[in-house]
């Protein structure tokens, strides 16, 4: 406005001094004393009309600084779009943080759904293939999912829904109890229950110790919970919901000769489960820690090459990249250890007087009867009467395990993107990309300071030619 005033007022006088030197008037000084051939008035005409000129490019380089800052004003910066552009920017800038919130939330919903498919939803995967590992005289080892699809219709048949749920709240209860030991040991020592990269080696000593006599104390209990998981339901009377700790209180505290027959006491059992079983977690941990290290790479990588023109929130994909990373540690860590599990589920069964469901056909049941003298004896008459095959009995269980497990993951994330969209009206992948809306929030973030630096320079050197 001053650059306005400046040249309204400059532009007046010099319209007033031509107006004189053409037609002076009397009175007027200097009007009688210049010579008939001088005239001026050509070159102060040339002279204002530059300085006119001058002023001009100097106002109208004020009035794009000023569009240029009201384009950056986020309040103003909907107006440089085309109408109908300008109201999804709008809705879209609004709902940037509340977007990342309601995010953050859902995603921890997707670990929960995460956690109750791998603890709850797949139990009636874990209950076929443990089926098929302690079953060593059945003629179909069912190494992939197709053979058993007949199987598990005879089975709804013949004893209904619930027949693939059974022993569901024992497992539970043994889980439970694994947690709470964990729980009351650190308490009592101060030992470490968690273990990240930070951790020293000597707390991590002891996190592995305590790991161990955590899962020698349940070794009895779960063996209780697999006779559960694997006895037929038309065979066999219901179990009660405690008598998980009533048979395995019994394994724990008898050290001496077997209880019934060809059963192995709990010192012949609690060497190889611990073995197994810290062997198996440690394996889990370093899997999970490489993919989730290699994820997160590969995210900050990809939000750097984003940085120039898209909005990108990497935490969230850090969470993502969590669940990723520990699907893949469980499904790697069971493919490698499923034959010892199978030699280790079938110690824990002998002598317990099982009998189970025949998945052969998935119409009949068989007893159990086996006389392993221990793991290296189970190991080899495996091998010799069943092949090396009769270590995975049961493959294909897993494999349906784990196709149901990232099936239902991958439907939560996608409800959970749908949600996401519909709470915090964002537009959907299409107009943004179309509209480019993402370049436009970001641009507005990077862009504001220098710009307006800039601008502010223009603006004092319009200012000082103005002046001058």
């Amino acid at each position: 406005m001053a650059g306005i005033n400046n040249y309204s007022s400059l532009k007046f006088q010099a319209e007033r001094g031509l107006h004189d030197e053409q037609h002076p008037e009397k009175g007027h000084p200097g009007s009688r004393d210049l010579p008939t051939t001088y005239s001026p008035s050509k070159h102060l005409g040339s002279s204002v009309d530059r300085r006119e000129k001058s002023m001009v490019e100097n106002i109208n380089a004020d009035q794009d600084a000023i569009n240029r800052i009201q384009y950056l004003n986020p309040e103003h910066a909907a107006l440089s779009l085309p109408l109908g552009k300008h109201k999804v920017l709008d809705k879209y800038s609004d709902a940037q943080e509340d977007d990342t919130s309601v995010r953050k939330y859902l995603v921890m919903g997707v670990q929960w759904v995460s956690l109750v498919t791998e603890n709850l939803l797949s139990h009636p995967f874990i209950v076929l293939r443990r089926q098929c590992q302690v079953y060593n005289a059945s003629r179909r080892y069912h190494l992939h999912p197709f053979t058993l699809l007949p199987s598990i219709v005879h089975l709804h048949r013949r004893q209904g829904l619930t027949t693939l749920w059974k022993g569901v709240g024992s497992c539970l209860l043994v889980r439970g109890m694994t947690l709470a030991i964990d729980d009351f040991i650190s308490k009592c020592t101060s030992w470490p229950k968690e273990v990240n990269s930070r951790t020293t080696l000597k707390r991590f000593g002891q996190h592995i110790l305590l790991k161990c006599i955590s899962i020698g104390l349940v070794v009895p209990f779960h063996a209780a919970s697999l006779v559960e998981t694997v006895q037929s339901d038309i065979a066999s009377e219901k179990p009660g919901l405690f008598d998980v700790f009533r048979e395995g209180s019994l394994r724990l505290f008898y050290w001496s000769s077997p209880q019934k027959g060809r059963m192995l006491p709990a010192w012949a059992l609690i060497g190889p489960s611990v073995s197994f079983g810290i062997t198996k977690y440690l394996f889990n941990l370093v899997i999970r820690g490489v993919s989730s290290r290699i994820m997160r790479r590969r995210i900050t990588n990809q939000s750097q090459d984003s940085q120039g023109g898209k909005f990108h929130d990497s935490s969230l994909e850090h969470q993502n990249a969590e669940v990723y990373a520990n699907l893949i540690a469980i499904l790697t860590t069971e493919a490698i250890f499923f034959p010892f599990e199978t030699i280790l589920h079938r110690l824990q069964l002998q002598g317990t007087r099982t009998i189970i469901d025949n998945l052969d056909n998935g119409y009949d049941v068989v007893p159990i009867l086996t006389n392993y003298q221990g793991v290296v004896d189970c190991y080899q008459t495996t091998i010799v009467s069943e092949g090396v095959c009769g270590l995975y009995k049961g493959f294909g269980a897993m494999i349906l395990q784990f196709v149901a497990h990232v099936a239902v993951i991958k439907l939560a994330k996608w409800v959970v993107n749908q949600i996401a969209e519909v709470i915090s009206n964002r537009p959907p992948a299409r107009i943004v990309q179309y509209y480019n809306l993402d370049g436009i929030a970001c641009s507005r973030s990077t862009t504001l300071s220098p710009s307006i630096s800039s601008t502010e320079m223009e603006d004092n050197s319009v200012g000082q030619n103005s002046l001058d």
